[in-house]
């Protein structure tokens, strides 16, 4: 699983030059630059070219790269494929993966990049343990919207299922898990709430659509001071309670076995990276 940070994955068009120079000043841990869905198809071939020289001139820190091609089923994909191999950039995410083989057939175009899936079919995620079980996949992305459309529901909780079935198979495997969008930026209550629910299932982050939406996922995604400083204590009353010959430690009433001190090495490691991230 990647080190680095995805509390905020960011959406940001391709075909946009002010956009995407404005992303390079943006508090985001990962940007999903997009040739997808965001670019209308008369701008499809332009954006390959804005988006190569944007990500050849750089200038985004340690943020992670994603470009979202579209898919190898259209006009386009095949070309956008071709292009991302000339772009500076950390992966390709791949739209609409329903089974393996959707990720053979651009891993036979890109022969470096690392993989991500866009998880956002039904039968997707009925396949999510072989799709995340791919050779050259580091994550999914969760495509809330079109899986909705294909279940005909209007809800999160009707889809909660298959988010859970795609973050059992994430885990597994041993790769990132990213929450879908929020359609309502302007809705903090209600981006809040979807966030502090995809964080509670155990998902990495969220992808957002909107700037504005940035502050709310990464306070949500990343360890608060509280949780730094519990971490802290239950490592060094573990560490003690082993020095004395005993098995386990008690923080708050607590019990502490070694399984927690795992969960608070990691929660240190990540806070350390965010800091190491925004310093950047």
């Amino acid at each position: 699983m990647h080190n680095r940070p995805t509390r905020s994955a960011l959406y940001i068009p391709g075909s946009k030059p002010r956009a995407l120079d404005k992303a390079r000043s943006l508090s985001c841990d990962v940007i999903l630059f997009d040739l997808e869905d965001a670019v209308s198809p008369d701008a499809k071939i332009e954006a390959r070219a804005i988006l190569r020289d944007a990500l050849n001139e750089g200038g985004f820190g340690a943020r992670l790269r994603l470009v979202r091609i579209n898919g190898l089923d259209t006009e386009w994909g095949a070309d956008d494929a071709l292009a991302v191999a000339g772009m500076t950039c950390d992966g390709v995410l791949v739209p609409k993966v329903s089974s393996p083989t959707d990720l053979d057939a651009v891993a036979d175009i890109l022969q470096d990049l690392p993989l991500w899936a866009m998880m956002e079919t039904p039968l997707g995620v009925l396949n999510a343990q072989a799709i995340a079980a791919h050779p050259r996949l580091d994550g999914f992305v969760i495509g809330t919207n079109d899986l909705a459309k294909d279940l005909g529901t209007r809800t999160r909780a009707a889809v909660t299922m298959a988010l859970q079935h795609c973050l059992l198979a994430a885990r597994a495997a041993g790769i990132v898990a990213i929450d879908g969008v929020y359609n309502a930026y302007q809705d903090e209550d209600g981006l809040r709430a979807e966030c502090e629910d995809g964080r509670d299932l155990g998902f990495d982050g969220k992808s957002l659509i909107h700037p504005a939406q940035l502050a709310i996922a990464n306070a949500i995604f990343g360890p608060t001071e509280a949780d730094i400083e519990l971490a802290r204590r239950q490592i060094a009353a573990f560490n003690q309670a082993v020095a004395d010959g005993q098995g386990v430690a008690v923080v708050d009433g607590r019990i502490v076995e070694n399984l927690h001190i795992v969960t608070a090495q990691a929660t240190l490691a990540k806070a350390n990276a965010i800091a190491a991230l925004e310093r950047t």
